[in-house]
């Protein structure tokens, strides 16, 4: 039996802009993506003499056949790359908030892609791993590398950035359900009044100016998903008053992240948070989507 583990980091999004709608339905987005140290821990084995799949997960109630994303990752790698199963189990180590706008379920489906090419030694690159994601889900090929970067298109299309000045980074996910399928439905029938300033966000990546970083913190999304749930707003509200430069919604939501200079501020809206909110952390940005253990 061989086996391999990696780390497979959230993310967020610095900036996240609407920028049209293509015949198929898909939405056009300009958006910048940052890795973020909380993270689930994925560990595949191989050669197990089982006949198929098997996915077990902890700390959490989620499915564990092929409508999860990550079961789907292992079915597609072996239909892409003409292997035998021999046998695949994969367990994930829940620690990301579900349903949380922080791409939870795309970067365990990453997390598969990269191990089952370590343990058949497939051979293949970042970009075709990223290139097969792609048939998952948008996020995926961005889990596969992380970091910083731009994404364009659909997501797909990705320009790796300057790493993001360092920064503590809170994040409040509220009891509340989004559907990620609502909310662009809803962004179709209204006017964006106030779109991100993207360019200025690149430009203060390339200074490393963690002040303008978070100033230009915008998310499209957030007035739709807000008006929804009114406690997203109130919840940056807080983040601001302990001390945060920003703060602002994660993807549609309905996770908060506000970006903090200090670790003692920081750890001052953590406190206050968690006790109003279940679902409180706090971490850093981080320079990878796939970290693998030893």
């Amino acid at each position: 039996m061989k086996q391999a583990s990696t780390e497979a980091y959230a993310k967020i999004n610095l900036t996240l802009d609407v920028t049209g709608k293509r015949p198929n339905g898909y939405h056009d987005v300009c958006m910048v993506m940052q890795s973020i140290g909380i993270h689930d821990i994925v560990t595949v084995q191989t050669e197990t003499g089982a006949d198929d799949i098997e996915l077990t997960i902890s700390h959490c109630d989620l499915p564990t056949d092929s409508s999860n994303l990550a079961y789907r990752a292992a079915q597609l790698f072996l239909q892409r790359t003409n292997k035998q199963s021999d046998g695949i189990r994969i367990h994930i180590e829940k620690h990301n908030p579900i349903a949380a706008g922080l791409a939870g379920g795309s970067t365990d489906a990453a997390a598969v892609l990269v191990l089952l090419n370590d343990l058949y030694q497939t051979g293949l690159t970042q970009e075709q791993l990223m290139e097969m994601g792609l048939a998952l889900g948008a996020d995926v090929p961005f889990c596969i590398a992380g970091g910083t970067m731009l994404a364009e298109g659909i997501g797909e299309v990705l320009t790796p950035l300057p790493h993001a000045p360092q920064a503590f980074v809170v994040l409040c996910k509220p009891p509340v359900a989004v559907s990620t399928p609502a909310i662009y439905r809803a962004i179709d029938s209204v006017d964006i009044a106030r779109r991100p300033d993207t360019q200025a966000m690149l430009r203060a990546l390339k200074d490393g100016d963690l002040q303008a970083v978070s100033a230009l913190l915008y998310n499209v999304m957030q007035p739709v998903t807000a008006n929804m749930h009114p406690e997203i707003d109130d919840i940056c509200r807080i983040m601001r008053e302990h001390g945060a430069m920003n703060a602002i919604m994660s993807g549609s939501g309905p996770t908060v992240f506000g970006m903090f200079a200090d670790r003692a501020r920081a750890e001052k809206a953590k406190k206050f948070l968690a006790a109003h909110y279940t679902e409180v952390f706090l971490t850093k940005f981080c320079r990878a989507g796939q970290v693998k253990q030893a």
